[in-house]
């Protein structure tokens, strides 16, 4: 599978570009609307299918297919593992959703979440070389999405989970990961959390300070932040605490989900209850992955010297303009303000890594190690607008390829 950054299908592109230009046509959603440039790149897909080997003659048609392809398909059946060398298998990624939590656009469907997916697939090329294949599935109970994703495994290296709402996409990545021997990742929490982390090991060196001295308030208890919690956690946080549309999430409610409960237990060490402001109240750290809008004189409460993620899109719980009247550091979603949280940082060398070594699943270390690389990439270029790397820095995926293969293989979950 080749996904390539420019459309395929140039002709039919070109010529809407031209319209755009020469003739003066429409191009959008419906006749009669203004030119939209989204349209015009999206027209016919954003991905095709390209052959790696040549097929110009009988020879090469007797090679990569009948007869010459029973050769290898026998090979494969009498050892299997030669899947891995004779064909795709171990360099290409399912991109699995089921549509219904879509970016900021919630759910939208399968249908409607082709062009997200596709987008997907070709930065996984762009940014790790890693050939992935967008996969919208009719289907929303948990089982059913399992069973199909299962069925599905033999064909990929790698599943990545993706606009799955929450709470259903932690049982789903659970289960998956129990019946199958390749990696699932669902971006949407540990892509986010990755970068997360990098973003906020390098603040706190910049600001002369350990993860261990920070308390961190995180703003959203979905998919991303209970896996920016976990990590957290796992990387040495002095303590967190995360909050939801009711609150401080701790052990005192009652109406709290499983998956709720078990954030309870592993956060929040000092106890703190009642709403987001309460927490934010000579808090360190801000992390926003919930939407909405914390208002300045909740901001002025925080610790001096604080860092504030507000990475909501398109609108961030606090504005930059207000954040860095009280921020040390502040990091958004967006691209078009310095420090952007992006989770193509992450998940193109994450899965490039794992591949590379055949591992069966991505462990707590892997997505670590991730992060540490991901930190040094611009260690030595730290600036109060420079925490984290840019995407298109080129350093960012090799060093995270490398640091998550080797950690592959300290971790036992390498093949080869």
């Amino acid at each position: 599978m080749a996904a390539e950054i420019a459309n395929p299908r140039s002709d039919s592109k070109n010529e809407s570009a031209e319209g755009a230009t020469g003739a003066g046509s429409a191009e959008g959603a419906g006749d009669g609307e203004p030119f939209d440039p989204a349209f015009a790149l999206h027209r016919g897909g954003k991905m095709a299918i390209e052959a790696t080997v040549p097929v110009r003659n009988k020879d090469d048609l007797s090679l990569a297919y009948t007869p010459g392809v029973a050769r290898v398909c026998t090979a494969i059946a009498e050892k299997p593992e030669l899947v891995h060398e004779y064909t795709w298998k171990s360099q290409v990624v399912a991109v699995v959703t089921d549509g219904s939590a879509v970016l900021g656009l919630g759910d939208i469907g399968p249908e409607a979440s082709l062009p997200v997916m596709e987008g997907k697939a070709i930065l996984f090329k762009q940014f790790g070389g890693v050939d992935a294949v967008p996969i919208a599935l009719d289907c929303r109970g948990v089982d059913e999405i399992v069973d199909t994703v299962v069925r599905l495994a033999p064909s990929f290296g790698g599943v990545n989970l993706e606009d799955i709402s929450a709470p259903r996409c932690f049982e789903i990545e659970r289960k998956l990961q129990e019946r199958v021997d390749i990696p699932i990742f669902h971006d949407d929490q540990h892509g986010t959390a990755v970068v997360t982390l990098a973003a906020l090991r390098n603040a706190a060196k910049l600001t002369d300070r350990s993860l261990g001295q920070l308390r961190a308030v995180i703003s959203g208890a979905g998919a991303a932040g209970v896996a920016i919690a976990r990590i957290l956690v796992e990387a040495g946080i002095g303590d967190v605490a995360v909050c939801d549309r009711k609150g401080i999430v701790s052990p005192d409610r009652e109406d709290l989900t499983d998956v709720k409960r078990e954030l309870a237990g592993f956060t929040n060490k000092a106890g703190l209850t009642g709403p987001m402001e309460a927490a934010l109240d000579g808090a360190d750290v801000f992390i926003g992955v919930s939407g909405g809008t914390v208002p300045e004189q909740t901001v002025a409460k925080m610790a001096p010297g604080c860092f504030i993620f507000a990475m909501a899109n398109p609108n961030p719980e606090i504005h930059p303009n207000v954040a860095h009247k009280h921020a040390a550091v502040v990091a958004t979603g967006r691209s078009d303000f310095p420090n952007q949280i992006n989770n193509v940082l992450a998940f193109p060398g994450i899965f490039a890594g794992a591949l590379q070594v055949r591992a069966s699943r991505i462990t707590e270390g892997m997505k670590l190690a991730a992060a540490e690389a991901l930190a040094a990439v611009v260690a030595d270029e730290l600036s109060a607008d420079k925490v984290i790397p840019s995407p298109f820095d080129e350093r960012v995926a090799p060093a995270v390829t490398a640091a998550v293969a080797a950690a592959a293989r300290a971790e036992g979950v390498a093949r080869r």
